[in-house]
């Protein structure tokens, strides 16, 4: 085991020196790691139709120079993302890295810091991922941010007895810590946190569980991708008769899922960082554009943590020159704020997370289709995780 450590140290610090003059190269290459196959391929097929739409939008050019893609399939497994991420850094010279969830970006965290590579978080919602590398940026959100609205609307509004059914992984068991904390401090009480095996969830039973517990309301997480099979179970168990409030962040009535929900889903509040109903006519554009590149896919949040990725990207390399290192990108990314579809984003110069609107939304029906409406907005929300730890 010793030797396989130092063989893989040696060939990562070969393949290191030997791509030191690629970025004096006329193609700058971007490494992605996401999960094109598998439970979650959902999500790869969003964040790489925003960032394949940004390219389209943008050019293939930054600085002078070419910008190169090459997309790795993790499965959601990551072991395999780890090997595929030093196969990327060693074998292909990327200068860049963009990664998914939360379990990868765990797992490629200790190569892009021995490798100083500049690294975009788009897709992880777990606050703790970015402290895992000084090489890392996030543009997709933290559940703490979502979870910590929800909490605070809920109790404004009368939950004084809540259920939490959240997927048993680290982004479930960060949004539940942020909510029980904000919401207990604030007099509710949890009645019980019942957890989802991630893989295959049958929710059905835990949704009778919480049920018979005599909540006022249910606050939930599940990933996208999961939420249509959650809604379905959801009526199949007669909750949505039941008078009990069904909350949570964004992800339980995400814009990818929605249309196939049904109308039981007609009230449901959460707290999220976009939807494609969002009225700015930067979005509306972004929705149309997307539809079109994507056989008529609705964009959800995850695909924004790839279209905003690559502006962030872009915009670092031109503040670079066009250099590739991984210092100087991290620092460029520092501070800059941009208008994106789903309001004003910006990235925290100490954190290197975002800062970005949060709504309060209501699934309504418009024109035919179900949408998350926006009825409030929370402006330039941080991670509460990094503001507490201050």
């Amino acid at each position: 085991m010793g030797s396989k450590h130092i063989l893989a140290g040696v060939a990562l610090a070969a393949g290191l020196l030997a791509g030191g003059p690629a970025s004096a190269q006329d193609t700058i290459k971007i490494g992605l790691v996401q999960s094109m196959s598998g439970p979650l391929s959902a999500i790869g097929r969003q964040i790489m139709g925003g960032v394949n739409l940004y390219i389209q939008q943008h050019g293939n050019t930054v600085a002078g120079k070419k910008i190169e893609i090459v997309l790795k399939d993790d499965t959601a497994v990551p072991d395999m993302a780890k090997r595929l991420a030093q196969e990327l850094i060693v074998n292909e010279k990327v200068n860049i890295l963009g990664v998914g969830i939360t379990p990868v970006a765990m797992a490629i965290a200790p190569l892009a810091t021995e490798s100083k590579t500049a690294t975009v978080i788009m897709v992880s919602g777990t606050s703790v991922v970015t402290d895992r590398s000084p090489f890392y940026v996030r543009t997709s959100f933290t559940l703490g941010q979502q979870s910590q609205i929800i909490a605070e609307w809920a109790l404004k509004n009368g939950s004084k007895k809540v259920v939490i059914v959240q997927s048993d992984w680290a982004p479930g068991a960060e949004a539940t810590a942020v909510f029980t904390t904000v919401y207990t401090k604030g007099g509710g009480q949890i009645l019980e946190t019942i957890k989802v095996p991630l893989a295959n969830p049958d929710f059905a039973p835990f949704l009778q569980r919480a049920r018979d517990a005599g909540p006022d309301s249910l606050f939930v997480f599940v990933p996208a991708g999961q939420a249509g099979t959650f809604a379905r179970q959801f009526v199949e168990r007669g909750l949505d008769k039941s008078g009990i409030k069904l909350i949570g962040p964004g992800d339980i009535t995400d814009d990818n899922d929605l249309p196939g929900m049904g109308d039981a889903m007609l009230g449901v509040v959460t707290a999220g960082f976009y939807s494609a109903s969002h009225p700015s006519a930067m979005n509306k554009a972004y929705v149309a554009a997307f539809k079109k590149a994507n056989n008529g896919l609705r964009p959800n949040f995850i695909s924004l943590g790839g279209y905003d990725g690559m502006h962030l990207i872009y915009e670092a390399l031109k503040k670079t020159g066009g250099k590739t290192d991984g210092e100087a990108l991290v620092n460029a990314m520092k501070g800059m704020k941009w208008e994106s579809p789903r309001g004003p984003i910006s990235i925290d110069p100490e954190t290197r997370e975002i800062v970005q609107n949060v709504y309060i939304r209501k699934v309504e029906k418009v024109d035919g289709e179900l949408y998350n409406t926006e009825i409030a907005t929370f402006a330039a929300v941080k991670d509460p995780g990094k503001t507490a730890k201050k």
